[in-house]
């Protein structure tokens, strides 16, 4: 069965410049715009790997124009592309260049509606920046753990309609696993109302599953129950070098079972993330008095009211695993600035790949057992395409989810490396497949990785989603060409 592709609009249909007159009506004067420079950021992602076309950006002001706008795309046909902060790293946020269709910027949605500390949820607008959310948390002395390099533009409704991961997942789940309930615009311009605080609602399917991770594909979120949690009381972090791979990963199981669970993250990070770091943010510095090859960033974190013994358990794992060979140098944060200056390492990662030149990202999983087998038997594959490239292999080590990078060799010429882009993917995914894994850890599909997806994803679990597709969005408005 094949996708629903987008349809003209029949003979009986309104036209698309009707549409639009409608939709200007619906939003106002403050709600669309067709000026070329000011939808220009809209219309391009932040890596600059797609460049689209649209009629008009449109940013309505609450869910009943959303839904009044989606409601006049889906009778004259008008493709639609929903946009948070688009920050989205393999263009789900993107316009085709066919230009046909409009993008929908939840912007103007950025209103907290409801704020229940007593049963721990948070009930926010999809334009909500994350790290609003966050402090609309913190203020309430509640705690919502998602965490983003982008979260100080990433958008609580794209956050969850790509299911973002990010660095506490290890502890605290992914995107979808921080909801309870959602408001969805569905493809028809119904308006789906599932915003409910409960732990607990077996009524038949948990319908917010389906939008969760679809990337707009099957409705658009516009609201949000989200979880919350205690507000940490203490965190302490250590910025270690370890021999390998395989060491990381016993350092990461010792760390869960001495610290009764309270490790928070667990970042992986060769010594080229760091060198990259620091050559493109001079503001930044090593830790650590020598170099090493390998690097984990370690956090506990504690809730517990009174104080704390979350550093004397660091200082005794560390001490512990440097007698045992599995650490072989490490610093301790005295100063949340210190600790701060531990993460603009981690943080600038992406950044710093991208001041450095071309470069292949591939955002994988597999299982945390087989992490240091992967990151070798990847590279030996790697390397029968291009024994120059090189590796920038750092991420979640602790959820299983490595950012398997590959830059192009120092000097070289970008576009040469970029055109064994394919080659690159078939040598890293095939690794990761047969290992179990996911082509996709955090990311999702989008305009990226949607024939890769075709390529490795079982007959059945295609066929169902396109079955989703087909009966949710008939017409095949709600981005057209990303995900199938």
């Amino acid at each position: 069965m094949a996708a629903p592709a987008a349809v003209a609009a029949d003979s009986t249909a309104p036209t698309a410049d009707a549409a639009l007159d409608r939709i200007r009506t619906i939003v106002g004067p403050k709600g669309w715009t067709d000026d070329a420079e000011a939808m220009r950021p809209h219309l391009e992602d932040w890596r600059g790997l797609f460049k689209g076309k649209a009629r008009m950006l449109v940013k309505p002001a609450t869910t009943e124009e959303v839904a009044g706008v989606v409601a006049a795309c889906h009778d004259a046909g008008i493709p639609i592309v929903p946009q948070g902060g688009n920050t989205s790293l393999c263009g789900a946020s993107t316009p085709d260049d066919a230009g046909d269709g409009i993008v929908l910027s939840l912007v103007r949605m950025n209103r907290v509606r409801d704020l229940d500390a007593d049963n721990y949820t948070l009930t926010v607008e999809a334009g909500c920046v994350l790290a609003d959310v966050q402090a609309k948390a913190a203020d309430a002395d509640r705690y919502f753990p998602l965490s983003l390099a982008a979260e100080g533009s990433c958008m609580i409704g794209g956050n969850l309609s790509t299911n973002a991961g990010g660095t506490n997942v290890l502890k605290y789940g992914n995107a979808r696993e921080l909801v309870l309930g959602l408001e969805v615009v569905l493809p028809d311009g119904r308006i789906w109302n599932g915003l409910r605080g409960l732990r607990k609602d077996n009524t038949g399917y948990d319908l917010k599953q389906l939008f969760l991770g679809a990337e707009g594909t099957l409705g658009i979120i516009t609201a949000a129950v989200l979880k919350l949690f205690p507000k940490p009381t203490d965190v302490r972090s250590a910025f270690c070098a370890v021999p390998n791979v395989a060491a990381a990963v016993t350092l990461l199981g010792r760390a869960r079972a001495e610290s009764g669970d309270a490790v928070e993250t667990f970042e992986f990070m060769p010594r080229l993330v760091l060198d990259l770091v620091l050559k493109h943010f001079p503001d930044t510095q090593d830790p650590l008095q020598e170099r090493y090859e390998q690097y984990v960033l370690l956090e506990l974190v504690s809730t517990a009211s009174g104080e704390s013994d979350l550093a004397a358990k660091l200082e005794a794992i560390l001490e512990s695993a440097f007698e045992d060979g599995l650490v072989l140098d490490a610093a301790i944060s005295q100063s949340e600035g210190q600790r701060q200056e531990f993460w603009k390492l981690r943080e600038n990662a992406s950044e710093a790949q991208k001041l450095e030149g071309a470069s292949i990202k591939h955002d994988v999983s597999v299982p945390v057992s087989r992490i240091a087998e992967f990151y070798d038997a990847a590279w030996e594959r790697v390397q029968q395409v291009d024994g120059a490239c090189r590796l920038v292999g750092f991420g979640h080590v602790g959820d299983g989810n490595l950012h398997y990078n590959l830059q192009a060799p120092e000097g070289s010429d970008g576009k040469a490396f970029l055109a064994k882009w394919e080659d690159f993917n078939r040598a890293v995914h095939d690794v990761v497949v047969e290992m179990g894994g996911s082509i996709s850890a955090e990311h999702g599909i989008g305009r990226l990785k949607r024939e890769e997806l075709a390529h490795y994803k079982d007959p059945v679990s295609l066929d169902l989603m396109r079955t989703l597709k087909a009966a949710l969005d008939p017409k095949g408005i709600f981005n057209p060409g990303k995900v199938i």
